[in-house]
């Protein structure tokens, strides 16, 4: 066998030898160089959609196991949750979007469904508490006009008459607030008459009746439900019917500015028409420009002793205003009863103590909370003239407060006698339904300003907003109120914090020392209604007024808080009676929104 053949013999396959040489051959499969021949893998198994998708056409392959479509069944109602959630957040936003837009619905920025679920609740006149228990004891906000609308009162017919509300939650009776709005007469449950017109008084013009010209826009005490009647009220349930007590406010010429009591048979007289009309008690106001009038802690009370012993013999029940502002305006101008005149000589040298406004024009109705902690009254800070006053009357009118003549105190706590910077004053041009004024360029909340401004490392940001109008103007009018306007800028959000702190802060200091003064009597405060352009994001009135409450902001939560600390009454006024339908709508004006969220921030219980 020649080499050829034995080479050619080699590589045969068939030859006998091959199998001694072929697993050596380079090519080989079963070569250690061949790669080896890879599994097949198995196919991912589907998920989601696709599983359904491919269960519907049968298994992928015989061995797979039964058992999965368990599985693939729970991985379809899982998409499908995530589908309904997401569906139901994007409904969420859009209702919430368009509640905080259009329906100023003090919401939580997180806010959830249980939130626009409580609100739209409240809104149809439901009560929702914190836990959720919800029940109807409201009427529809079509029923409440905030003094948009009156009723009749008994007293006569020239008499309008607002309701009251006693709001503190049934299960936490020991956080008090009370409220004040309108209602039916059949729901009243304490009615306070008052005077119609604060810039003219009566009695010192004309000589008329009272009783005739007066306007009821205050009531208090409890507000039970009734059989038949879904009344608002959370208060004396287990006393249905209980009897409804009659205040009427008192003329004021009664007591002349040297503290006389003027026409004492006059006075007997009318309050023995009073009494013919089945009236209960008056409420008192107790000017300290009539008290202190003269000179400093030099407090005369006569007249008003003369006055108290009167009703003592008509056995009228009692309710005394501390006030601590002027009032009115005769046709020179000038105040018929105005601050202490030795408040006023202070003023001369110091105009400072005054609320002041952009153009620096001083405003003598009332102190600047600035002085508050400033000793620039002869030796004494506002709150300490303010406890002197009342501790002063304390004393005086002991042996009322033991026989229970006295039934309750108002604080006055600034302008009109209201929880409110003088922002919207007529002497100073302001119109209905203009945005009006910041009043906080005196010296010292000038000071005060800074002081934040400083704290918070901006010291630029220590002046008043530059582009907020004047008192007449419109929102949109400015660069601060109108829509995405300064308000709500840093700079904005700040000036708008400080300068409603400063209300809470004034109104804190007085009542805490008030609560000293008249311990275990009850106690009274008014906040006003300020409800023209609720309806915009600005709520502009508010904001100048002093109350931090734009669409993105509650701002009647702080206030209502050191109320609720000093479990005081709150008496909501609502001016602007005369004021028409069409007036209201052109301001974009919302009295029942306002009432429903004070209502509901009444209800709240405290933090």
């Amino acid at each position: 066998m020649n080499d050829d053949q034995s080479l050619r013999q080699d590589l045969d396959p068939q030859s006998d030898h091959s199998s001694d040489y072929l697993p050596h051959h380079p090519h080989h499969p079963s070569h250690p160089l061949q790669p080896q021949q890879q599994p097949q893998p198995q196919p991912r198994r589907p998920r989601g959609f696709a599983a359904t998708a491919a269960g519907s056409v049968g298994p992928t392959s015989p061995s797979t196991p039964t058992t999965n479509k368990g599985k693939r069944e729970r991985e379809r109602e899982k998409e499908r949750t995530k589908l309904r959630e997401r569906l139901r957040r994007s409904i969420t936003s859009r209702m919430l979007a368009g509640l905080r837009q259009y329906g100023n619905f003090p919401l939580p920025a997180r806010a959830d469904m249980n939130d626009v679920l409580a609100a739209l609740a409240r809104e149809a006149g439901w009560v929702v508490e914190a836990d959720g228990t919800t029940y109807r004891q409201s009427p529809p906000p079509s029923q409440i006009a905030m003094g948009m609308r009156s009723v009749e009162s008994p007293v006569s017919s020239g008499v309008r008459a607002t309701k009251s509300l006693e709001c503190h939650p049934p299960h936490n009776p020991s956080s008090v607030v009370r409220i004040d709005e309108s209602l039916s007469p059949a729901s009243l449950d304490s009615v306070v008459i008052a005077e119609r017109d604060t810039t003219k008084n009566e009695k010192f013009s004309s000589g008329g009746s009272p009783i005739n010209s007066v306007e009821a826009d205050q009531l208090m005490q409890d507000l039970p439900i009734r059989p038949g009647n879904h009344g608002i009220g959370t208060t004396a349930f287990s006393t249905p019917n209980p009897y409804v007590p009659l205040y009427v406010t008192l003329a004021t010429g009664f007591i002349n500015n040297y503290c006389q009591l003027v026409d004492p048979e006059g006075l007997r007289q009318e309050l023995t028409h009073m009494q013919s009309l089945s009236v209960d008690g008056v409420v008192v106001d107790c000017w300290w420009g009539i008290v202190e009038g003269w000179s400093p802690q030099k407090y005369v009370w006569s007249g008003y002793r003369g006055l108290f012993n009167i009703l003592r013999e008509f056995k009228f029940k009692l309710q005394v205003v501390m006030a601590f502002h002027e009032y009115g305006r005769s046709e020179s101008g000038e105040a018929l009863i105005p601050l202490p005149q030795w408040i006023l000589e202070i003023g001369k040298e110091n105009q400072d103590i005054f609320f002041t406004d952009r153009e620096g024009r001083r405003n003598t109705e009332c102190l600047s909370w600035g002085i508050d902690k400033e000793r620039v009254l002869h030796g004494r800070t506002g709150v300490e003239v303010y406890f002197d006053f009342m501790r002063s009357f304390r004393t005086e009118f002991d042996d009322l407060f033991a026989e229970g003549l006295i039934s309750a105190v108002e604080i006055g706590l600034g302008s009109s006698g209201e929880l409110k910077y003088p922002s919207f004053s007529g002497r100073m041009g302001w119109r209905y339904p203009g945005v009006g004024e910041f009043q906080c360029y005196d010296r010292y909340l000038q000071q005060s300003l800074r002081r934040a401004a400083k704290l918070r490392g901006h010291s630029f940001w220590a002046r008043g907003p530059d582009n907020a109008g004047e008192y007449n103007s419109r929102p949109h009018e400015t660069g601060f109120f109108c829509e995405r306007g300064d308000y709500d800028s840093y700079y904005g959000r700040f000036f708008l914090h400080w300068y409603a702190q400063s209300l809470i802060d004034h109104a804190d200091n007085v009542l805490s020392l008030a609560s000293l003064a008249f311990d275990e009597t009850k106690i009274i405060v008014k906040v006003p209604a300020v409800y023209w352009w609720y309806k915009t994001s600005s709520h502009a009135a508010e904001l100048t007024s002093g109350y931090y409450n734009p669409t993105n902001q509650d701002g009647y939560s702080p206030v209502f808080e050191v109320l609720k600390k000093h479990s005081v009454t709150v008496k909501f006024v609502c001016s602007g009676l005369h004021i028409s339908s069409q007036d209201n709508d052109e301001a974009l004006a919302d009295p029942e929104g306002l009432s429903w969220q004070v209502m509901a921030l009444a209800h709240a219980p405290s933090l």
